[in-house]
């Protein structure tokens, strides 16, 4: 159980925000995030890509 909530915050820490993030906070986040390490505008930054989605899929679900 404690590997799965240190899990949880990762996702809050790839998006750069505390875990007390309320939704909008956490889209706001995203957005900034994605427009930052898209891969069109980076090539080297698609596994962080990759991880800004998950992260936000998890924590809006």
């Amino acid at each position: 159980m404690l590997n799965m909530v240190k899990y949880i915050r990762d996702y809050y820490k790839i998006l750069g925000i505390n875990e007390f993030a309320d939704k909008k906070t956490i889209k706001k986040a995203y957005k900034r995030a994605v427009l930052k390490y898209h891969p069109d505008k980076n090539a080297n930054t698609k596994k962080h890509f990759t991880l800004i989605n998950e992260a936000y899929t998890v924590l809006m679900d």
